[in-house]
């Protein structure tokens, strides 16, 4: 196969830069205190206990600077981390988002939610939306209404303008800031914001399970806090290994969580048990529904390689897209970063895939604080944000673009074929008279007791780095199906997001699949300088993007329904958004497979509540995936064309 040609437009070279492998160094004890003493003399800190509209009171820490001489905007943040240290004589060593904010001058204001640390009431996972609220009913948008209008009549030094942000759960609190949003509230960036936990974001994708992120989030994120309190309220869970494949295969069917771990004491978790399909409790929590009539100019921002909330940083920014422009403008901003990485790393690499420069400097510099600059102090000056940010790896340069997905991306079709090969055309139709091929299909036993390992490490948790890890320990196994492009010529540059179309079978009623979209590397590509690990990048195939689809949702996430065994069946589903372009001397390949473990939980290839299964319904099972004319399977990608 002849790539398409692609001419990158070089917008912002990074310059290349040796990256070690090793971890950084942990912070000097006195540079905290000093950071510490540097806050306490810039800033006072304030406490207070704001009242909502129910009568409910949340904690509120407010450090605003001592330089009396000029009024600032306010920057507020909503969590259920803790806005600790508790105590007005307690600072902390930063002030978020970071360096770069607290010596810009602002007034930073951050809040435990709602029933979280020191607020009262009760606290509610996703609180969802309620668009019909009465005078004394309250939601999380009414909640920082109410936060924001109490700041302003109670808080000294204001201009009367107010930014909000917030990262993964705090960005959830942030999307719902910006509905139905107070006057004031002029500026929102929404970072990995949680939207769906159904759909896409961290719990599940496509309706299947991620099993040690929904798992450890719950068994550590915290338990019934039936009063205000500043000690932590997370269980202290030891998994007893460091090695998640082993434990999570050893826990045996998921209701065994709660029988040998929970007793009972997660409610959260019980709570996911007992909504296995997209109905009332996961359409409620889904606040992409009443994303419309955005006030707020909104920076959402993401990383490519977020292996949490990638899907609600894409999502949230194409809905307020798709209901109409803020006043104030809508940018998206998607790095080469993990989850949060951009507020806590260089943002150079992930794993073993180096992208030669300090990314998140220039991200922090460059995009996100004039952002909040020109909206909540400079409203009239000028402004040249492009709509969307974008990184584009494997080139390793920063995009503009005016749309996203850029409107000048030409869809293209990657075709599976015979012995393994990959083609941008559809398999012919036979010609009148010929014997078709005997077998146009792949197929593999998928064997729920040996499930494929999603990463070829050992970690007890959802490992970061799968996002971009190498996949040659997948690729070996005889239950995954590898599909790749001759050498490419020229580099092929995709953007957006991907499509899936597969034609297959299966001797069960269910399956999950799973396609991975890889950049292999040329034989000879260099190794890392220095590399203490001693990697070998040469054949490497890095993930660029994969996904699962819970095969009985084929149909709708809120219609399970069973696969007929033996008859051939459509399975459609799209990946998450990327920026990637695979250089020329490298191979796009595709790999097929139906575990992926334990990042997926296991399907028991059986139609039935997988939350409830037991150990006899886990079963072999042979799936067929068709290429053949009359049942073909395909990626679409939009290829962006040379300008």
């Amino acid at each position: 196969m002849r790539a398409i040609g692609i001419t990158t437009l070089l917008l912002f070279t990074l310059p290349a830069v040796a990256i070690a492998q090793q971890p950084p160094p942990p912070p000097d004890p006195n540079d905290i205190a000093e950071a510490t003493r540097q806050i306490k003399a810039a800033y006072t800190k304030y406490e207070y206990r704001i009242p909502m509209r129910d009568g409910k009171r949340l904690f509120t820490s407010v450090y605003v600077p001592k330089d009396a001489s000029k009024q600032y905007p306010m920057l507020l943040s909503r969590t259920p981390y803790s806005v600790g240290p508790y105590g007005t004589d307690k600072y902390p060593d930063k002030l978020r988002p970071g360096l770069h904010f607290s010596n810009a001058g602002y007034i930073f204001v951050y809040q435990d939610v709602r029933g979280r640390w020191m607020s009262e009431g009760d606290y509610v996972n996703m609180r969802p939306h309620n668009p019909k609220k009465g005078p004394k009913e309250i939601d999380e948008s009414s909640d920082t209404y109410d936060t924001i209008d109490w700041l302003l009549k109670n808080v000294k030094g204001h201009n009367s303008r107010v930014g909000m942000w917030g990262i993964s759960y705090p960005g959830f609190y942030t999307v719902a800031g910006m509905i139905e949003a107070h006057p004031a509230l002029v500026a929102v960036s929404p970072q990995a914001p949680v939207t769906d936990w159904f759909t896409g974001d961290d719990f599940h994708h496509n309706g299947a399970l991620f099993l040690p992120h929904c798992f450890n989030f719950i068994a550590n994120f915290g338990k019934p806090r039936p009063s205000p309190t500043t000690k932590a309220q997370y269980l202290k869970f030891d998994h007893g290994t460091p090695d998640g494949y082993k434990f999570f295969l050893e826990m045996g069917p998921l209701a065994n969580a709660d029988k040998k771990y929970f007793k009972g004491d997660v409610a959260f978790w019980n709570e996911v048990m007992t909504h296995g399909t997209y109905d009332d409790y996961w359409k409620a929590r889904n606040i992409r529904q009443h994303i419309k009539d955005i006030r707020p100019a909104v920076m959402s921002v993401g990383g490519w390689f977020d292996a949490e909330n990638l899907f609600g940083a894409v999502e949230t920014f194409k809905k307020v897209d798709e209901t109409g422009w803020p006043k104030g403008g809508l940018h998206l901003v998607m790095g080469p970063w993990s989850h949060g990485a951009w507020s806590k790393s260089d943002g150079d690499k992930l794993g073993d895939v180096s992208f030669n420069a300090k990314t998140t400097e220039f991200y922090r510099d460059q995009i996100e604080l004039p952002f909040f600059e020109h909206h909540l102090k400079d409203p009239e000056g000028e402004f040249h944000h492009p709509r969307a940010w974008v990184f584009e790896t494997g080139t390793n340069i920063w995009r503009k673009f005016e749309t996203w997905p850029p409107k000048d991306a030409k869809t293209t079709e990657f075709y599976f074929h015979p012995e393994g090969k990959v083609y941008t055309f559809a398999p012919s139709k036979w010609p009148s008279g010929m014997t078709p091929e005997p077998a146009y299909f792949d197929e593999f036993v998928s064997d729920p007791a040996k499930p494929v390992p999603y990463i070829n490490k050992t970690g007890i948790g959802m490992l970061a780095e799968y996002m971009t890890a190498d996949q040659r320990h997948a690729a070996t196994r005889p239950d995954v199906l590898v599909y790749q492009t001759d050498v490419l010529e020229d580099d092929t540059t995709i953007t957006g997001p991907l499509d899936v179309e597969l034609s297959v079978s299966t001797t069960g009623t269910d399956a999950d699949w799973i396609v991975k979209v890889i950049d292999v590397y040329p034989d000879d590509h260099a190794d890392p300088d220095p590399n203490p690990a001693g990697v070998k990048m040469g054949a490497y195939q890095q993930l660029v993007r994969g996904e699962v689809m819970r095969g009985k949702f084929r149909n709708g996430l809120d219609k399970p329904e069973p696969f007929e065994p033996g008859r051939v069946a459509k399975v459609k589903w799209t990946m998450p958004d990327t920026c990637h372009t695979f250089r020329a001397g490298h191979r796009i390949m595709i790999q097929v497979q139906s575990t992926w473990f334990p990042l997926v939980d296991r399907n028991p290839q059986a139609f039935l509540d997988i939350y409830a299964a037991k150990p006899e319904d886990f079963k072999k099972q042979t799936h067929r995936v068709y290429r053949g004319p009359d049942a073909a399977s395909k990626v679409t990608v939009r290829v962006l064309m040379p300008q």
